[in-house]
């Protein structure tokens, strides 16, 4: 990854919306956008904040969190780590 986050940032590939839903293909217009994605990269954290995030880790995250970026032809979000809601434990 040639994109390295600074501070308490962290940089998520967002998990494909569905395409199909019961036999139903859903037209991009109508696509949610997914809330959940796995970490590709993270900052050192802050002074005051260690990063307890890690590469891999598969989180939630809210609606309207984060930037999104497109890079190499992938859609990323950057967001703050204080924006992740929760990691998804297997």
């Amino acid at each position: 990854m040639n994109i390295r986050p600074l501070a308490d940032r962290v940089l998520v590939l967002p998990a494909p919306a569905e395409e199909k839903v019961g036999g139903i293909i859903i037209p991009d217009t109508a696509k949610e956008k997914p809330l959940h994605g796995k970490i590709v990269a993270t900052g050192n954290g802050t002074k005051d904040e260690e990063m307890v995030l890690k590469v891999g880790d598969e989180v939630l995250y809210g609606k309207y969190s984060g930037t999104e970026l497109e890079f190499e032809g992938e859609k990323y979000l950057m967001m703050r780590q204080s924006d992740v809601l929760a990691v998804i434990e297997k």
